[in-house]
């Protein structure tokens, strides 16, 4: 890859991730080198196991404690992510042609990462990777800094219902 760019998919809608896992599946179609790397989730998310079977060209990597949303941030959930930080760095320094942080701006808005680590890793990118970051939260400092940002938007969800995500479909 000549030209890598920051993309960046945030907002409050469904398919963050859904998005991000596309790409990584459109690069590894093309013979491009894939990272996936997720925080704030385990391996046993759906997407994970899949690209774990189908290509010897992606690696992937889940980060820190899986939290439920809202619970107290531990000093062992910051450590976890500083951790899944470094071994994202490392990922995008081994010349994976796409990197794909997901969950990183969450981790960043649930402080566990600080905006300045996600600023720097955006700005120490080499020019041949393209780097995806997901979640919600993003600042406008990482919009301003991202070529492509794409928000997310809920018109109507079934979690509203009480429904809980749902194995194969959102997990």
């Amino acid at each position: 890859m000549k030209k890598g760019y920051l993309s960046v998919n945030t907002g409050d809608g469904k398919g963050k991730t859904t998005a991000a896992v596309g790409q990584a599946l459109r690069a590894l179609g093309a013979g491009y080198s894939v990272y996936v790397g997720q925080f704030l989730k385990s391996d046993r998310s759906g997407e994970i196991r899949v690209l774990r079977e189908i290509s010897s060209k992606v690696a992937t990597e889940t980060y820190g404690i899986e939290r439920k949303v809202g619970s107290p941030v531990t000093e062992r959930d910051r450590e976890a992510a500083k951790e899944g930080l470094t071994r994202l760095k490392k990922a995008i320094d081994d010349g994976y042609d796409l990197v794909v942080a997901d969950e990183i701006l969450v981790a960043m808005s649930s402080g566990l990462l600080e905006e300045s680590e996600l600023l720097d890793l955006m700005e120490s990118k080499p020019e041949s990777v393209e780097l995806v970051m997901t979640g919600r939260g993003a600042t406008q400092a990482i919009i301003d800094r991202a070529d492509v940002v794409t928000e997310m938007v809920e018109i109507k969800h079934h979690y509203r219902l009480g429904v809980q995500a749902r194995e194969g479909i959102e997990k």
